[in-house]
Formats: C-alpha cells, structure tokens, sequence
C-alpha cells in the first residue's frame, strides 16, 4: 500500500471519521514538535461546506446546522474557510503561525459535488510548503479510482502531506480506513499514544490490499474515466436538447447534477428509485451520482433514459 501510493507509514483505523480525527492528532502533534506552536494553540483550517463524519470534532469544523446543532460544546480552534478560495487561505496563513493544517476535499461531496477551478490544489500544495503547514486531503470519497484518477489529487499531480482513504478501501465489505503520511509526521506518535482495537484488523487488512489490487489490475480506474465523460457528454446533451435549467458537474464517476428551484431533488431522486436506479441527494438541490465503478454504456443509457423521461 505504501509502495502504491508513494509513503512511508500507513495506519488503518475503522472509518473515515477515524482516520481523519488522527490526522487532526498527528497535525497537531507535528505543530507542536517541529513548529514549536505553545501548548494547546494549534489551529486547524477547514473548508466551509465539509462534511467528515459525525464525532464531536468532525461537527465542531462543520458549517452544516444538521450536523452540529444543539450537540454542542465544540472542539475549539477550527478555523472555517471558503473552499476553493487561494486568497483567503494565504491571507490566514500569512497572520496565524499557529495552523497547523490545512484539510480540504479534492472534491467536495456533501457540499453538492464542488468541483474546484483547476490549479487550486496545486496552489493549495505551494502554500501548505511556503507556511510549513501539512496538507490534508479526505480523498474517503473521491479516493480509489471514483473520479477517474487513483486519487482525484493525481488530477493536478500533488501529493498530501497526509492521504485520507476509507469507504471504497475494502470494496464496502469490511470496516477500515487508512491514514498515509511520511515518517516525519507518523514517528511524531509513540507507542501507546495512539490506536484503535479493531484498527488493522488482520481480515480488513487482507481485504483492503486486495481492493485496491482489484481496482488496478481490472481497469476500474480507466472505466471510471471513460464512462465518467459518456455520462456527463449524455446528460449535458439531454439538458441543451429540453433546454432545462440543470447543471451536471463532476469528474469520472463522482458526478453531482444540479436542479433549479422548479425542480425538486427528492422527487428526482423518487423517481428513479422506483425504477430501479439508486442515487442520493446533497446540498444545493443536487442529486449525486456514482454509480459502480464496473458500470457500461448500457447501464448509462439507461439511466440517461430515465433522466430525459424525468425532466
């Protein structure tokens, strides 16, 4: 696993919230031994519109009233961005030498499928190496081929300081995460610092290793490519063709098609429930769509069917 993506530690924990809760802690822990940051001022940048799970920490860097209200008191020194916005960052960065961090989505899932405008990630990567502050990317989404990439980050060809894998990992068959970073961040924790009583299970292990190897070796990542643009190209050419107020936005098979206020996502999302297509919703009245990553044009088609018949 280290080999395939380019670190020295990997540390398998039970779910994405897991995993990203110990990247808090090991940014934390790297501010505090190679940043000297005093005792309890590390400061954590998150993107507004984020969504890592449901912990007390996860809700405390959340802008999504569902997920924090009334669950309160919250994790302080999370400090709540604009996602896709290089000014802001660098203007937090350049005043707070106490962030630590920096924890972004490639893409952002629950916030509606935002894709960011192209460079960003790599801007992000040169700030993060400019203030000293690690790079995060929650890839438990976007990770694993779904995007058309190994990680939706190879798109802008930029490696995290440290890599966030769950979901996908073990083919959603057993429970597991992964947290990936270099040595000069995982050794910052000790024995007995730090664990889990199921993280590395042996038989998640094994089958999380397998996962990945499947994905390569059975061409799911290119599938997901190719099949990504024929739906999109479909889907773009049914909305010119009923002149509709709907956007489709996404990058290989993590695609967000986005309603106008006459429309009702929950309605979409019904309809083609009952004819057999499973898809969910997100915020800004968008319907998210990813579908396996083995899906063919058949399968499309049929989708792109019901889709016209709906609108």
């Amino acid at each position: 696993m280290n080999k395939i993506f380019g670190y020295e530690k990997l540390m398998p924990m039970n779910s994405g919230v897991e995993a990203a809760e110990t990247s808090i802690k090991l940014a934390r822990r790297y501010g505090y031994i190679n940043k000297e940051i005093e005792p309890n001022k590390a400061e954590i940048l998150v993107a507004r519109d984020n969504f890592w799970g449901r912990s007390i920490a996860a809700i405390s860097s959340s802008t999504d009233p569902k997920s924090y209200l009334k669950f309160g008191p919250y994790v302080p020194n999370f400090i709540k961005i604009p996602y896709n916005n290089i000014e802001v960052l660098e203007n937090h960065l350049k005043i707070n030498k106490n962030i630590v961090a920096y924890m972004l989505e490639p893409i952002q899932g629950e916030a509606g499928i935002i894709v960011p405008d192209d460079g960003y990630l790599k801007k992000v990567r040169e700030l993060c190496d400019k203030y000293n502050v690690l790079m995060i990317c929650d890839e438990i989404q976007t990770g694993l081929g779904r995007t058309g990439k190994m990680l939706a980050s190879d798109y802008e060809d930029i490696k995290p300081d440290i890599l966030l894998l769950a979901k996908s990992l073990s083919g959603g068959f057993m429970p597991i995460s992964a947290i990936l970073c270099d040595d000069k961040i995982m050794l910052n924790i000790k024995a007995g610092e730090h664990g889990s009583t199921f993280g590395g299970n042996p038989l998640a292990s094994v089958v999380a290793m397998e996962s990945v190897k499947v994905i390569i070796e059975e061409g799911m990542i290119e599938n997901s490519y190719n099949m990504g643009l024929y739906m999109r190209n479909k889907i773009e050419n049914i909305i010119k063709k009923k002149k509709v107020d709907v956007k489709i936005r996404g990058k290989g098979l993590m695609n967000g098609i986005e309603f106008s206020e006459k429309i009702k996502v929950e309605d979409f999302i019904r309809y083609m429930g009952d004819n057999k297509i499973l898809c969910n919703s997100t915020k800004r009245n968008t319907a998210r769509i990813t579908p396996p990553l083995i899906i063919n044009k058949e399968d499309i088609d049929k989708f792109s069917y019901y889709f016209e018949k709906f609108i």
